[in-house]
């Protein structure tokens, strides 16, 4: 049986050496690709794929919450995530958020194959350069309530806090997101009340340091 992959990477380069490494797979096979959080969720969507590989920092929809979206509405699909972060916070947000794999993309390609197959078992697999200090760390993270601000806000709100902070203005996130205008100024006010934040530069720190975009 042959294990149909979608790949959501917002770099070129590694979409093509993942092409690359699959292609090699006799049993794997790449049907579609994403270069945004947003597209992925959609593609899985349409194709209903075994597996996605889900980069985790992606304009328009991070990581996180694509993968919340993702196996919340296609519970056939596996999420491998392949990223460079190797913070806890990030895996331990991923493995919440459903997915059953964690790879670093400074590890060896090896690392993503064993990870696919473990998956395909429905068993997790964890980078082994990030297990130590997973497990040293697990328990402190979630007695702690990883991220306890960005899990008050909804899916939808962390989608719209980080367009804000992304420098998308109210018609354009009403546009990616089929919604009113209305609609987005009210989620961003909810959002700055729930945050006790009241500028976007404020906002933009905040999407930042919890991991829902890399601008700077």
């Amino acid at each position: 049986m042959v294990i149909r992959i979608i790949l959501a990477d917002d770099h070129k380069i590694v979409l093509e050496g993942l092409h690359t490494l699959i292609e090699k797979q006799q049993d794997m096979k790449i049907i579609d690709e994403a270069t945004n959080g947003q597209m992925a969720v959609k593609l899985v969507s349409k194709h209903s794929p075994d597996f996605i590989i889900m980069d985790i920092s992606m304009p328009e929809l991070n990581g996180i919450e694509a993968i919340q979206q993702i196996t919340a509405e296609s519970q056939n699909t596996k999420v491998v995530v392949l990223s460079m972060h190797d913070d806890k916070r990030y895996v331990i947000g991923a493995f919440k958020a459903g997915a059953l794999g964690y790879v670093l993309k400074s590890s060896s390609s090896k690392e993503l194959i064993q990870a696919i197959k473990t998956a395909s078992n429905n068993k997790i697999y964890i980078d082994p350069r990030i297990a130590y200090n997973m497990l040293e760390g697990v328990v402190f993270s979630l007695t702690n309530n990883l991220s306890l601000n960005t899990f008050m806000l909804t899916n939808r709100e962390n989608e719209v806090l980080q367009m804000i902070a992304e420098g998308k203005t109210t018609k354009e996130t009403a546009s990616i997101l089929y919604v009113s205008k209305s609609t987005i100024e009210a989620h961003r006010k909810k959002i700055m009340d729930k945050l006790d934040i009241r500028s976007t530069a404020e906002l933009t720190k905040f999407a930042i340091r919890e991991g829902l975009t890399t601008i700077e």
